[in-house]
């Protein structure tokens, strides 16, 4: 897992990419952001840092053939006989796969809440298009939600996986322990021009030090962020700026033009019910299936 001293090392990495999106000023309890954990002024002030320090001296560099590739599971194939989630919406069907051996307790969470029926009859009451959907919260307004363990469960941090389009993550609140039921997917196809540009600049620097480890080893961009999900994010979308923020548990299969239905509706301006779908969208049950193919 991530080390928390490392993850406050990558703020400066991550929040130069977070400036790039509006959704992050959307107010909500209970909601993925680019910065959850910064004002826009905090995140600006790092910005500024880090193009200080990129101008005071070029960036330390390391041999990459001493690190190895990453394993990274959303862009494998689903292995036949893998368990998967068939969630049926009041707009179609989504089918979901889970990564237990990188984020064990979101997944262990939202598989037995699922089969309890705790998110059935729940809404999507935060949908942004271009950016994700968001559900898991039994009292519809973003507010709600308990883990299966009654009491919020920390964050589960990887290199492995991403907010590519179609992820599947939990999400929280300011706090650093704050997961709970709510989880959201990632809609957007294309990515903004500045996280575009950012992630270009990570493939021409994926041997530059990023970071350091506990015991001061140098991470790379490339242990961060590996060509491979780069020109993931660049050929489908998703939110990079999330990336090492909020824990990804799992991917969409089938169904992101359900998503994508979904992300289109018309939603509400009022800021006590902003971006909640007018008319609701409801998640009728989740099921579970073995995959194949």
């Amino acid at each position: 897992m991530m080390k928390q001293n490392l993850k406050k090392r990558l703020a400066t990495l991550c929040g130069l990419m977070a400036m790039a999106l509006t959704a992050a000023c959307v107010a909500a309890n209970e909601q993925p952001a680019a910065s959850p954990s910064t004002t826009p002024e905090e995140t600006e002030q790092a910005s500024e840092q880090a193009s200080e320090e990129v101008t005071e001296s070029p960036p330390a560099t390391v041999d990459l053939s001493e690190y190895p590739e990453l394993e990274l599971p959303q862009l494998t194939p689903v292995k036949a006989g893998e368990e998967i989630a068939v969630m049926e919406t009041s707009m179609g069907t989504i089918k979901m796969r889970f990564f237990p051996e990188y984020a064990p307790k979101a997944v262990e969470n939202f598989i037995t809440r699922a089969k309890e029926g705790y998110y059935n009859e729940t809404i999507f009451h935060r949908v942004i298009d271009e950016f994700m959907i968001q559900g898991g919260d039994p009292r519809g307004d973003g507010t709600g939600g308990q883990s299966m363990w009654g009491e919020p469960f920390e964050m589960e941090i990887v290199p492995n996986l991403h907010h590519i389009r179609g992820a599947l993550a939990m999400a929280r609140s300011q706090a650093e322990v704050s997961q709970g039921s709510q989880f959201y997917i990632v809609q957007n196809k294309k990515l903004d021009e500045s996280s575009a540009e950012m992630l270009q600049s990570f493939l021409e620097g994926q041997d530059h030090v990023a970071a350091e480890d506990e015991e001061g080893k140098p991470i790379p961009i490339a242990q961060l962020f590996p060509q491979k999900m780069v020109d993931q994010y660049l050929e489908i979308g998703g939110v990079p700026s999330l990336d090492y923020n909020y824990t990804v548990f799992g991917q969409v299969i089938e169904g992101m033009d359900v998503v994508d239905k979904i992300a289109a509706v018309e939603t509400s301006q009022d800021e006590k019910k902003l971006d909640k779908p007018l008319e609701d969208i409801v998640i009728q049950n989740i099921t579970f299936e073995s995959y194949t193919a």
